[in-house]
């Protein structure tokens, strides 16, 4: 059997925890995985040390089990991501294309339809911050954005599941590109800082409600 390169195996895994097929806790074992993934156990051993590494997985005696946020992680966690997407909601109101602009209206427009289904509506606003990023037109600020993600994706819950916050993450997505449309890098960062504010605080009073 061919081997697939590391970097496929490493990014399959990731969009599986990223899909939820693999959740905080659970035990990932190679010889499954090398199944499931249809490679052999070499690139998959390879790919499961890298994300050991990159603390997307941890020990638990002898195996790896995927990684759990604490509070303070967190919080550290949206404290970064808060910083670099205000960042790039400032480049896009600069840099980009009116037809970049266009294709997040749409996003928003579209994702209305998602409301009532909180998994596929997280997957839509996944790609609605991933089109966002690709409109600073900074890759290396899309490099550290795609780090932080990675990790956004240790998250058990998605803030979206909590009831009327959908509705109201789609009014400041819209906010958001109604500033990107007006070229208000300003405006454009507060309103992203707003929202994922308020993402937080959601995803806080949720968890209090669990304890």
């Amino acid at each position: 059997m061919n081997q697939i390169p590391t970097r496929d195996a490493t990014t399959q895994i990731l969009d599986a925890i990223d899909r939820g097929d693999f959740r905080p806790g659970d035990r990932l074992v190679e010889s499954e995985l090398a199944e499931r993934l249809g490679m052999s156990r070499t690139p998959v051993r390879e790919a499961l040390q890298k994300l050991e590494t990159q603390s997307v997985l941890v020990r638990d005696g002898r195996s790896l089990i995927v990684a759990t946020l604490t509070h303070d992680q967190m919080a550290e966690l949206y404290a970064v991501r808060t910083e670099l997407e205000a960042l790039a909601a400032r480049l896009a109101a600069q840099h980009a294309a009116q037809e970049e602009i266009n294709v997040l209206f749409q996003m928003v427009e579209e994702d209305a339809g998602l409301l009532g289904d909180p998994r596929a509506l997280s997957r839509a606003n996944r790609r609605f911050h991933e089109q966002l990023h690709r409109a600073s037109h900074n890759r290396y600020l899309l490099q550290q954005l795609g780090m932080v993600h990675r990790t956004m994706a240790l998250m058990a819950t998605t803030s979206l599941a909590a009831e009327g916050r959908g509705e109201v993450a789609l009014a400041e997505h819209r906010a958001i590109v109604e500033a990107l449309a007006a070229r208000d890098g300003d405006a454009a960062a507060q309103a992203l800082r707003e929202h994922l504010s308020r993402a937080f605080e959601t995803r806080l009073r949720e968890e209090a409600l669990r304890v």
